[in-house]
């Protein structure tokens, strides 16, 4: 009688892909982070163009985030609602900044500040405080260099010529505002920051409603932003209204 012999069954070839060795996986995350870096470190440093005006550093649009550490604010009473101020403090990045990026150490700024600070008693000796507004840029010094990059007189004429297109602004009609959010009316106005306006659309306003600063409102992608509001849906009802009664 004749045995018949079965030959062994062979596997099936595994179709899927043998995943890729953990050192290789590792090594191309690196690779992923390190051009970004690069990537950033080529945009802050490179030429860009905004209303036909160059500069360099962080693109129009993006956003520092700073932790401060116990600072020194003094004050002088010298009308009885005029004060004079002083703040002194290290500021540190909330993060780090991308290698190659940045200017050297040892570079100095001459910045101008408009803004409103709110305040509120919560005893004796202690207050909440928030300040939310406008600076600008008005001379750096580079980390080489002895002079600063305009005179004293230049700053000051540019600092005459930005609080004259605030003036200009602020006595133009502002976007009424009238709605209601939680039961809740609110009455005010949205000051266009002209600094930000574009083709009869403005992309920033100084908010307030019910006579209380609220800070400057910002358009985004998806939504709008008043930072340190975080209740988004009010922020949102405040963005709904302005686009409503925006000067078309």
């Amino acid at each position: 009688m004749k045995t018949v012999t079965k030959k062994p069954a062979t596997k099936k070839a595994n179709k899927r892909a043998a995943p890729a060795p953990k050192n290789l996986v590792k090594k191309s995350a690196v690779a992923r982070k390190k051009a970004v870096k690069e990537d950033l470190s080529k945009t802050y440093n490179e030429f860009k163009e905004f209303e036909g005006q160059q500069y360099t550093g962080m693109t129009i649009g993006r956003s520092h985030k700073w932790n401060y550490d116990a600072g020194v604010w003094k004050e002088t009473k010298i009308t009885p609602d005029l004060w004079e101020i002083s703040y002194a403090v290290t500021k540190r990045r909330a993060g780090h900044a991308p290698e190659g990026s940045g200017v050297p150490v040892g570079t100095e700024y001459h910045w101008y500040i408009l803004a409103h600070q709110n305040v509120r008693k919560l005893n004796a000796n202690d207050y909440t405080t928030s300040l939310a507004g406008l600076k600008l840029k008005l001379a750096h010094k580079r980390a080489d260099k002895e002079k600063w990059s305009l005179s004293g007189k230049t700053q000051r004429k540019h600092l005459i010529e930005f609080l004259q297109e605030m003036i200009a602004q602020l006595e133009k009609e502002p976007a009424p505002l009238d709605f209601s959010y939680n039961e809740k009316h609110y009455l005010g106005e949205a000051i266009p920051i002209g600094q930000t306006c574009h083709d009869g659309l403005c992309e920033e306003y100084d908010v307030i409603l019910n006579d209380a600063s609220m800070g400057i409102i910002r358009r985004m992608k998806k939504g709008w932003k008043i930072d340190g509001l975080e209740d988004k849906k009010f922020v949102n009802a405040i963005g709904e209204a302005i686009a409503q009664s925006s000067p078309k």
